[in-house]
This record gives C-alpha cells, sequence and structure tokens, in this order.
C-alpha cells in the first residue's frame, strides 16, 4: 500500500499525550480542576513562606505586606469582574441583531436540517447529540455500502485498501457512537466525542483512493464515493456549529461563577486590608505562624476567580487548537 489507511482516530491516540493530561485539560470538571489549582497554590504558598526569612510576623510590623497584597487583589477582582462583564456582552451582542439578520440566521439552519434530512433520511434530530450521531450512522452505512460496491473489483490491492478503510471508519464511529449515547448538551461529553471522529483523516484518504485507483473504478464505485464523501463532509460544520454553541455556553457558565466568586473574594480581601495586622493571629499551629495560615487562606481564596478563568480557558483553548481546521487539513505533525 501507498499510503497508511487507517490512523489512530481518537483524540487522545491522535496527540500522543497521557490521559491523565488530556483528562485535566478537557475532560475534568472545571469546578474540579479550580479546586486542585487552589489547593495547590495554597499548599506551595505556605510550603515557600514557612521556610523563608525572616518570618512572615516580623515582615508585618515592619512593612505593610497586607495592606500591600490585599489592596493590590481589590484593584485586580475589580478589573477582572469588568473583563467578564464585557466578555458576556460580546456574546450576548452575537445573538442580538435586526431582524433580517435573524432570518437569515434561520433560514440557513433551516437549510441544514433539509440536508441532513436527505442525508439520514428521517427529520434531522433537534438533540445536539442525537444530530452528531445519525449523521455518523449515515457515514457507517455508505462505508459499508462502498465496501460493498468494491468486493467485485478486480484489483485486489484496492479492495484491500477499502477493507481496511472501512474497519478503520466504522470502528471509530462505534467508540464515538457509545460516547455520544446519553451524552447531554452543556457537559464537554458531546464535544469531547466529536472530536474523537477523525472525519477530516477519512475524507482525504477517500479522495486518495480515488485517485489511485479511478483507472479501475466504474461508475458505482464513484457513486458510492460520493455519497460517503457527502456525509463525511456534512459531518464537519455540525460539529463546528455544535462547538461554537459550547464555547457561548461555557463562556456564558464563566461569567457567572466569576461574578459569584468574585463578591466573597472581595469581601475577603477588604477585610485583611482593613482589620488584619501581625497581632491578628498570634502563635503557631503545626510548626506554621498562624498569620500565615490566614494570610494563605484568604490570598487564595481572593485567587479563586483567576483559578475559574484558567480552568475553562485551559479547556476552551485547548478544543480550539484541536478543531483550527475543517475538512481534510491535518495540522497536527503525528498524523502527516
Amino acid at each position: 500500500m501507498s499510503d497508511e489507511v487507517s490512523t489512530q482516530d481518537t483524540m487522545r491516540e491522535r496527540a500522543d499525550e497521557s490521559r491523565l493530561k488530556l483528562w485535566l485539560l478537557l475532560g475534568a470538571n472545571r469546578t474540579f480542576v479550580t479546586v486542585v489549582l487552589s489547593v495547590a497554590f495554597f499548599a506551595l504558598f505556605v510550603g515557600v513562606g514557612s521556610q523563608l526569612e525572616p518570618p512572615l510576623s516580623e515582615l508585618l510590623e515592619e512593612r505593610g505586606v497586607i495592606e500591600t497584597l490585599f489592596s493590590a487583589m481589590i484593584g485586580a477582582l475589580i478589573t477582572g469582574v469588568t473583563l467578564v462583564v464585557t466578555i458576556s456582552q460580546l456574546i450576548i451582542s452575537e445573538e442580538n441583531g435586526p431582524l433580517g439578520e435573524q432570518h437569515r440566521r434561520m433560514s440557513e439552519m433551516m437549510d441544514f436540517r433539509d440536508h441532513v434530512t436527505d442525508l439520514v433520511g428521517k427529520p434531522s434530530p433537534a438533540d445536539p447529540s442525537a444530530l452528531l450521531r445519525s449523521l455518523i450512522d449515515a457515514t457507517d452505512s455508505r462505508a459499508e455500502g462502498f465496501q460493498e460496491s468494491t468486493d467485485s473489483a478486480d484489483d485486489g490491492e484496492l479492495a484491500a485498501e477499502v477493507d481496511e478503510y472501512v474497519e478503520s471508519l466504522t470502528g471509530n464511529a462505534d467508540t464515538v457512537r457509545e460516547q455520544l449515547d446519553g451524552a447531554q448538551f452543556g457537559t464537554f461529553e458531546v464535544l469531547n466525542a466529536a472530536l474523537d471522529y477523525n472525519y477530516s483523516w477519512k475524507i482525504f484518504q477517500l479522495e486518495r483512493l480515488e485517485d489511485d485507483y479511478g483507472d479501475v473504478m466504474d461508475d458505482d464505485h464513484r457513486a458510492a464515493i460520493d455519497e460517503l464523501r457527502t456525509a463525511l463532509v456534512m459531518f464537519g460544520p455540525a460539529r463546528e456549529h455544535v462547538k461554537t454553541l459550547y464555547f457561548q455556553w461555557e463562556l456564558i457558565d464563566l461569567s457567572r461563577l466569576i461574578l459569584y466568586a468574585a463578591i466573597p473574594a472581595l469581601l475577603v480581601a477588604g477585610i485583611m486590608f482593613t482589620f488584619v495586622d501581625a497581632s491578628t493571629a498570634p502563635g503557631t499551629t503545626a510548626g506554621i505562624e498562624n498569620v500565615l495560615w490566614l494570610v494563605s487562606i484568604a490570598f487564595t481564596i481572593t485567587l479563586v476567580p483567576f483559578f475559574l478563568l484558567s480552568a475553562y480557558v485551559i479547556r476552551i483553548a485547548t478544543a480550539a487548537k484541536r478543531t483550527l481546521a475543517i475538512g481534510p487539513l491535518i495540522l497536527r505533525g503525528s498524523q502527516r
């Protein structure tokens, strides 16, 4: 065979990265990731602070460390909340528009649903996971039709490559269908499953097969290829639409959560700035100054909005990077 027909299909296999890393970047609950970041920061702050000289209690007597630290945090929190509100307004503004624009959007969506209906032979599903699953079912059934059309071909190498191609496609389809089963939009499960369907590589290999064996293919072969290509091509914009809606959903959730977290963070920062000094928490606990425990807890709480932002942006940026290209463009070096 001149090319490798099958390839690693799932996102983890294509990325050649550890399951734990991808789970933290994409799959893990964002609240859990925020808690992990907060706990790690708190532990590092306490650990480093307890080893430095002079101790924090002496620094508080000589310099206004708490006032400087938490006055800066108050300014950062107010600025951050303002930025979040701006992001929310930008997202909402995309949904607003004159009647003509709304009519155009509706017409384009209904046109796409009509195409899906023609493709799958039944009304286009309204649920995003069911929509993606129906398109995958269509590619699966058309791939089997393509394989049947080449069973009688005189070229044994063509039949062998098509068998390998269809086996790779149907195996990938089964995996993604299982992931989409019961997946609810609003969680990452739907988009995560869509990322595991390597449709771009399948389009490229289908075009290569048509080019390499065009001289031995008849009209039935080419018709089967066109039908399969149509189904694969339709999956691309469907996935991008689901991804866009999910990103908007996530950014709206992020905006709301940051606003919720910013209020107690501002309260803690204000209390620390106004009322706490070196004499507020005398003594030690577990060999560490109580004032260091207090400052570490308060500082971590004021950073929770930033940790929330980091957790959500990491997922959105990672998913966006892995879906930069639509169609048969292979950006990742491990697949070239």
